[in-house]
């Protein structure tokens, strides 16, 4: 049993298809069949400047996620921030280096929070560390 939904948008039409699969436990799950890859998928891509939507495989290095984009450094900044802002609630993002546990949240995952953080603090402690290796002579600091 495959359904057929059209899209039209200002400067494209396509047709989708969409097929159930069973669930483990009962029930069914929709999928889009990508036209140009003939495959399940659970999202469609259509990135700038494309006249149709397709898997994400079908688009090659065209689309990715924007976490795949970032190194180590960058993402050890996106993994703080985004702690800071499950943690914060109402305060002060400038405030806090590490907020304090909400009162709805259990020490538990609290204090997993708190050891990633320290993990992404590691990372870009150790990226100043080689940075100021780089930018600064060994012999600076030397009696020589």
């Amino acid at each position: 049993m495959k359904e057929r939904c059209k899209i039209r948008m200002a400067d494209m039409e396509q047709m989708l298809i969409l097929t159930p699969r069973r669930r483990r436990f009962g029930g069914h799950q929709w999928y889009f069949i990508c036209s140009f890859e003939d495959r399940c998928c659970s999202v469609l891509w259509r990135p700038p400047g494309a006249k149709e939507f397709r898997c994400r495989q079908g688009w090659g290095r065209r689309v990715a996620y924007s976490s795949q984009f970032l190194d180590r450094t960058n993402r050890a900044h996106r993994g703080k921030a985004k702690i800071k802002t499950r943690l914060i609630g109402d305060s002060n993002p400038d405030e806090w280096e590490l907020p304090p546990k909400p009162k709805w949240m259990r020490w538990s995952t609290y204090h997993r929070y708190v050891e990633r953080f320290d993990r992404y603090d590691a990372i870009l402690e150790e990226g100043v560390e080689e940075l100021w290796a780089k930018l600064v002579p060994s012999n600076l600091f030397s009696d020589k």
